[in-house]
């Protein structure tokens, strides 16, 4: 499994955090969630007990709650990632467009 960085090794930094030092640090959170994600569904697909996959796949329906958190916070702390967020969009509608021309 994949590692992530923890910058603060376990201790509160000895400062307040820049608005850029948090965005950052919330960008390796998104990820973990998504990873924590993948992991609840890869174990609830390769259960063979009901209830175990149930459980699993509650838990990461919450991961997904989780992230789109981090989204949201994201948004409102960068002025331009919502239009970034757009632009990818819009770059996939206009593939599907083409593909389906």
């Amino acid at each position: 499994m994949a590692e992530f960085l923890n910058p603060f090794s376990g201790l509160a930094p000895d400062r307040k955090l820049t608005d850029r030092e948090l965005t950052r640090a919330i960008r390796l959170t998104l990820a973990a969630e998504e990873e924590a994600v993948h992991l609840y569904e890869a174990l609830a697909d390769a259960s063979d007990n009901p209830l175990a996959a149930k459980v699993l796949q509650d838990i990461a329906d919450e991961e997904r709650v989780h992230a789109g958190e981090f989204q949201e916070l994201l948004r409102r702390l960068l002025p331009d990632e919502q239009q970034k967020l757009d632009e990818g969009a819009e770059e996939v509608r206009e593939m599907a467009e083409g593909e389906s021309a």
